[in-house]
């Protein structure tokens, strides 16, 4: 069966900006193949989808981006039932706050294996359709991937490692007519967010040890940026633009505020307005 719509495949739709982008898309209309690592979480999606009328434009899929067993039968079979793939949002991602030495190496193979090697695993399998349409390849990374950020380091290790990736692939894939642009969110207000642990502060300080007063400052600070944070759906929209724009930028931010805070790396050769700017958040 080939469907006459595109078919955009989206990682990570069971809530936040992933849930959001599945609509923005289908609001489009494209058709949108939503994936999750567990479709029983997808009431969410589906009772959204019903209340802005895309319904029939959504289908869910399991896709767990660390199995690849899982993603390569996920994308065989969208191209089996549709006969297409025109665009993918690698989206799926965890957050995690933490330093080194309490975390250790294991935990950070741990991030990066689900925000870095998860985003090429999806891409490789996407990659030889995509080529074939014509089509976009977008990843939703964070200004995180351009700044590095205390506490975040693993977290900030796998963004930039995709963002290098992407700008890499970016010349490359244009080559042979695949689109790449990498979004770039700030702060915003998501489940994912939560997931990352920020509401835990009393027992995260207090297993610190001597980086506790850092962390403290550093959780107090991160919970005033997420009070002015903006909407998953906002980010959403970003994601939506770019990938129906004619000429997309490779590099887009989703607010303001990420396009300024993304400015200060761009234009700090020696770094020293970066560090400087982050020593502040944790003393």
């Amino acid at each position: 069966m080939s469907t006459s719509r595109p078919v955009v495949l989206i990682t990570g739709t069971s809530s936040g900006i992933g849930l959001e982008t599945a609509l923005a898309v289908a609001r489009t209309d494209r058709h949108v193949v939503a994936t999750m690592r567990d479709p029983g979480r997808d009431e969410a999606l589906r009772t959204a989808a019903r209340e802005a009328g895309v319904a029939d434009l959504i289908e869910v899929r399991r896709l767990d981006v660390t199995d690849p067993a899982s993603v390569l039968a996920c994308v065989a079979a969208v191209v089996a039932d549709h006969g297409r793939l025109d665009a993918l949002v690698n989206n799926a991602g965890a957050g995690h706050v933490g330093t080194l030495e309490l975390d250790g190496v294991a935990k950070a193979r741990e991030v990066m294996e689900v925000n870095f090697f998860g985003v090429l695993t999806v891409t490789e399998a996407a990659l030889p359709h995509l080529r074939v349409a014509g089509g976009r390849l977008l990843t939703v990374t964070s200004v995180g991937g351009v700044v590095g950020q205390p506490f975040n380091e693993a977290y900030c290790a796998a963004k930039f490692a995709v963002e290098g990736f992407m700008e890499s692939l970016h010349p490359v894939a244009a080559g042979v007519g695949v689109r790449v642009t990498v979004v770039e969110p700030g702060a915003v207000a998501s489940e994912f967010v939560r997931n990352a642990g920020a509401g835990e502060m009393a027992d995260r300080v207090a297993a610190a040890g001597p980086y506790a007063v850092a962390l403290q400052n550093y959780l107090a600070r991160t919970a005033d940026a997420f009070a002015a944070a903006q909407s998953s759906a906002e980010a959403a929209e970003a994601v939506a633009a770019a990938l129906t724009a004619d000429r997309p930028a490779f590099r887009i931010q989703t607010s303001e505020r990420a396009r300024a805070f993304v400015g200060v790396k761009l234009a700090d050769l020696d770094g020293d307005k970066v560090t400087g700017l982050t020593a502040g958040w944790v003393s």
